[in-house]
């Protein structure tokens, strides 16, 4: 049995019209079924066929939606890997505990806050690395703070901070190695503990941060609770991670 030609024709599954599209192809009347199209003349694809392939061209779409309302500080452009440096805290039930109290009473002021999946205190700025310029950052990185020793940290330092202002001195100078931007002038070091979309200053400053501060001071053991060491330095490259230990 010969095949027919491939034609594009609407799916209403009318058999008129899948019976004429049998028959002929568009641009070719007056030429008999199965009869070989004109030199040069091309065979009309399926829309079938055709959305089997999508652009190569086109790159994803960015969906706030996803993503809680939140949006890229810059745009996705293939081949470019968003790269953070930073510690890793890793949260322990009490931690929790104390975390839920906080958003709690936080919320009666602005009920939009959502509580941050993983915590971390920033080194740098998210930037831009190009794929092939990962390993070579991570291995600057890497030689750059060998040296360093571990830490406390907290909610927010209040010792130690000369000892991270050196950390951060460290991974500017990689930064400008590859041209990137370096961290904050005079940074405040802490670890995010909720977020929401806009800004919600106004309505956090004053007696809700001051009530806050109340529960942290009221909370059993909290000053032990919200120390933690700092075992190693972390770099998110895209979907990639890599560990630098802390001596």
């Amino acid at each position: 049995m010969s095949a027919a030609p491939l034609v594009g024709y609407s799916s209403s599954g009318s058999e008129d019209e899948a019976e004429a599209g049998a028959r002929v192809r568009p641009g070719a009347e007056g030429r008999s079924r199965g009869q070989s199209p004109l030199p040069g003349q091309r065979l009309p694809v399926p829309d079938s066929v055709l959305h089997m392939f999508p652009s190569t061209e086109e790159g994803p779409v960015d969906d706030s939606a996803k993503h809680g309302g939140r949006v890229r500080t810059f745009p996705h452009e293939r081949g470019n890997w968003a790269t953070h440096v930073y510690i890793p805290y890793e949260a322990r039930e009490e931690f929790l505990d104390l975390l839920d109290a906080l958003l709690c009473h936080a919320q009666t002021y602005v009920p939009r806050l959502v509580r941050m999946e993983a915590f971390h205190l920033s080194l740098s700025q998210s930037v831009v690395l190009r794929h092939h310029w990962i390993l070579p950052f991570v291995q600057a990185l890497k030689d750059r703070v060998a040296s360093f020793h571990r830490t406390f940290v907290g909610l927010e330092v209040t010792s130690g901070h000369a000892h991270f202002l050196d950390l951060v001195a460290e991974v500017d100078r990689v930064m400008e190695e590859f041209d990137l931007s370096t961290f904050y002038q005079d940074p405040s070091f802490h670890i995010s503990l909720a977020w929401c979309v806009g800004d919600a200053r106004l309505q956090m400053e004053g007696p809700c941060l001051q009530e806050l501060q109340g529960i942290v001071d009221e909370f059993e053991d909290s000053e032990m609770l919200l120390r933690a060491y700092a075992e190693q330095i972390r770099c998110k490259s895209g979907n990639k991670f890599f560990s630098m230990p802390l001596k």
